[in-house]
Parts: structure tokens; sequence; C-alpha cells
């Protein structure tokens, strides 16, 4: 039996997405910018494709540009903005954000840039009123993930993105984690900067998008062509990005049902594992991604193991999980994450990660929880079959 819940790792391609860009390299090949038949043939459906994410998050079509990932589309934001001043200003960014905004910022202050990096309480959460205390004159943007990818935690965006406009700074949020999951919607959601990806809602690696609000001027980070409206040069890759726009449609259409099983399936995870002694839920226990269980174990007497083993432990046992961020996972170092969250250097080396999916099941949990007690069991001598 092998049970796959590594979902916000990536998730398999579905198969109308494969459909989809099966007939678009049969059938609309051509390059999207060639002005006769074969180029519009295929410059229609990346058009489709731009409809159906623009849907996903109610956006305008026009103001979706394609990219080749969430990293990409996450460095076009920070990068985009960044590029158009001649000397450093300031910049907002949380302690907990995924490294595609981390390593732009870090790069930003070795150019001289001010960056305020907000903390975070032991749940995960920016508080909205040390980002307000934070602005200064020079503050030219904010960045702050919606959905945390290692501990689950949802950000309260509406409201930092009000603080973020009625300020004049320009606000982004990388909602990779979030889109296809949860309603999104940017004709009310206060943001100004979005980043998505395709094989996070079951669309294929190598796409994402960048949502872009009417008046915001981006530098490209790459020259060329001058395609995506000047600022994604190059042939866009448009099989890839028609199966994100099938993906992203599909994601809309079941989102409702979806992840409300997801929730439930999840809470599942959580009440089964409840009495496991030291094994605490990080992050935000309610205020979560709906298909996010992530764990830190340490036990009473100081014994640990580390998330890398139980990852190695539960792969031999048939079940695909994470330790920490997927980015993350081949390094045995403590998770930066759970570090900002207060966490010692021990007790972060021990986040393991479990994201749930469409082809998750009730029996799949209920399996994954007695194997992970088992797996406990054996990997630390004080935890007895007994009391685990």
């Amino acid at each position: 039996m092998q049970i796959y819940l590594d979902y916000s790792a990536t998730t398999p391609t579905r198969p109308e997405a494969i459909a989809a860009m099966q007939a678009v390299m049969a059938e609309q090949w051509g390059n999207p910018s060639s002005l006769h038949e074969w180029g519009n043939r295929s410059a229609t459906a990346l058009e489709m494709a731009r409809v159906q994410v623009a849907s996903l998050i109610n956006a305008r079509p026009e103001n979706i540009v394609f990219t080749a990932g969430g990293t990409e589309a996450d460095n076009l934001a920070i990068m985009g903005i960044a590029r158009q001043y001649a000397t450093p200003q300031h910049l907002i960014v949380s302690s907990v954000e995924h490294s595609a905004i981390a390593e732009p910022a870090r790069f930003l202050t070795a150019k001289g840039w001010q960056v305020t990096w907000l903390s975070v309480d032991h749940t995960g959460r920016v508080n909205p009123t040390d980002l307000a205390q934070a602005i200064r004159p020079n503050t030219v943007l904010i960045s702050i993930i919606y959905g945390q990818s290692e501990v689950g935690t949802l950000q309260p965006i509406e409201e930092m993105g009000a603080i973020a406009r009625a300020r004049g700074v320009l606000f982004h949020t990388d909602a990779v984690q979030v889109a296809g999951r949860l309603p999104l919607d940017v004709q009310t959601l206060p943001v100004d900067l979005m980043s998505l990806s395709s094989h996070k809602l079951y669309g294929p690696q190598g796409a994402g998008a960048l949502y872009i609000r009417d008046g915001i001027e981006l530098s490209p980070l790459l020259s060329g062509g001058g395609q995506e409206g000047g600022l994604r040069s190059g042939t866009q890759a448009v099989p890839n990005i028609a199966g994100f726009g099938v993906a992203a449609a599909l994601a809309a259409a079941e989102m409702p049902s979806e992840t409300v099983r997801l929730i439930q399936l999840r809470d599942r995870l959580f009440h089964q594992l409840a009495d496991v002694p030291g094994l605490e839920i990080t992050g935000d226990p309610r205020d979560r991604l709906p298909h996010h269980a992530s764990f830190c174990l340490t036990t009473a007497d100081g014994d640990t193991v580390s998330g890398k083993t139980l990852v190695r432990q539960m792969d031999l046992a048939g079940i695909g999980i994470s330790a920490g961020s997927a980015c993350h996972s081949g390094k045995l170092s403590p998770s930066p994450i759970l570090k900002a969250m207060g966490y010692s250097d021990r007790a972060a080396l021990c986040g393991i990660r479990l994201t749930l999916g469409r082809q998750t099941t009730t029996a799949d949990i209920d399996w994954t929880a007695i194997a992970l007690r088992q797996v406990l069991a054996r990997t630390l001598p004080c935890l007895t079959p007994a009391n685990v």
C-alpha cells in the first residue's frame, strides 16, 4: 500500500490537464507570437488559459503574466519593483517566507536595501500592528506569504493589505499554497501582486503566474522578444500553460466541496495523533491551509528524532511525507521557519509535514496514523507501543 501525502511539494497532473497539453502539442504547437494560422492556434490556447487562471482569482485576463513557476513569479514581484529604483529603498517581508521571497530579500540587503523581517508568534502568524509600525517613508513593497508551506498557517492578508494600501505601499502575497484550495478574489482582496503555481493545483510543473493590478509598473527580469506584455520575454511554454489553465478551472469548480473534505481529513489526522506524547502540532491548529498537517516531535525527557529520519522511515512504510519545507528537505539543518516561530535548534530539526490531496481517502489517514505511531515507537526508545 502506497500513500502520497506531500501535496504541498507537488501534485499529480490531472488527466484533463494532460489531455489539454497533448492536444496543444499535437495541434496548436505554433509560436504564439507568429501572425499566421499556426501561431494563431497557439495564441488561442494561450489566451484561453489566461482566462481560466484569471477566473480562479477573479482577475481580468490582462492582469495575468505567465512565468515558469511560483519562484519566478515571486522574483518578478520583488525584483520587478526593486529594479525601478536607482538607490536602495525599504522592503518588508515576514520571517516565515518561502525561499523564493527570502533569497531575493537577502540579495537586496547585500545591495544596500533596508529589509525588515517581521517576527511571528508561536503559530507563525504576523501581527498586523507590527506591520503598521514597520512601514517607513521609503517603504516601497511589502511581501507576506498567504499560506505558509511548512506549517500551514494562514496570514491575515486582508488586514495587512488594507494597512499597506492606506499607507500607499505596494503589497504582494505568495498565494501558491492557497490558490485552488481557498477562495481568492483580487477584486476585494487588497493586494497589488499575487504569485500562483500550476503544479500546486494539479497542473504540470513548469508554469506559474503573477497577478499584477492595473497601474503597477514592473521591470522585467529577462530581456528579449517582449512576450507577456514585455514582462516575461521568451516563447511561452504553451502546453504547460494550457494544462495550468485546465487545472485552475477544475480547481475553481471543485473547491467548495473539496475544501470541506480536506479539512475533515486533516482534522481526523490531528485527532488520531492527539495523544502521542511530545507530538506537537506546528502552525495555527485551525486558521491554516485546509489540506495541511504539520508536527514537531520533542519528548519530555529531551529525546528527539529528526524530521528527515521520520521521512525515511515513513517512506519504507510506503507513505510519502516531508520534513519541513520541501525545498529544504534534503538538508539536515534546523528549519528557519520553526526557529522564527520560537522553536529551539533541536526542536527545529524535528518538523514533519503531511499534506493531503484529491486522492487522499479516510483509509489513507487511518493507516498513516497507525504507521506513524509504529515508526515513533521504533525510533524513540522512550515511546513504547503502549504509550504511542
